[in-house]
C-alpha cells in the first residue's frame, strides 16, 4: 500500500479530483536546477520576515533559491527583470548569483513572512551582499 502523499501525488497528476479526506496536491513551481555536486548537497529552508516597509539591501545567492510567501506581499527584482509582487501562497525561484536589487516587503503596515530554500552543493554563506 502506497503511503498517502504518494497516493495523492499520483492523483494529482490524473484528472480525477480527492474522494473524501484524501489530501488535495497541486503543483505549484517545477524548474530545472543548475548543474550541483550531488555528492555535497545540502538543504537549508529559513524563514524571513520583514516588517512593515522592511527590506534588505542589495544582495546575491551563490546558490538557487526556491522561495514561498506564507503572509503578506513581497516586492522583488533580481538582475533585469521587472519588479513585481508576490502574494501569499505564491512561490518564486532566484537563479543562483542573481543580484537582487529589490527584496523588500510590499506593504507599509503589515509584515510580510516567506519560506526561503536553499539547494547548494557546498558550505557557504548563503547571501552575499552586493558593492555598489
Amino acid at each position: 500500500m502506497l503511503p498517502a502523499c504518494h497516493r495523492a501525488q499520483m492523483r494529482a497528476l490524473s484528472s480525477s479530483k480527492p474522494a473524501g479526506h484524501e489530501a488535495h496536491v497541486r503543483n505549484i513551481l517545477s524548474r530545472a536546477l543548475p548543474p550541483l555536486n550531488g555528492d555535497r548537497l545540502k538543504a537549508t529552508v529559513l524563514e524571513v520576515t520583514y516588517p512593515a516597509g522592511g527590506f534588505s539591501r542589495p544582495h546575491r545567492h551563490p546558490c538557487p533559491v526556491i522561495g514561498y510567501v506564507v503572509d503578506g506581499a513581497l516586492r522583488t527584482a533580481v538582475d533585469q527583470t521587472p519588479e513585481t509582487i508576490i502574494h501569499a501562497g505564491e512561490t518564486f525561484y532566484e537563479a543562483l548569483n542573481g543580484i537582487h536589487r529589490v527584496s523588500a516587503n510590499a506593504s507599509d503596515r503589515e509584515p510580510v513572512r516567506f519560506l526561503a530554500f536553499f539547494l547548494c552543493d557546498n558550505d557557504q554563506p548563503l547571501s552575499v551582499a552586493e558593492v555598489p
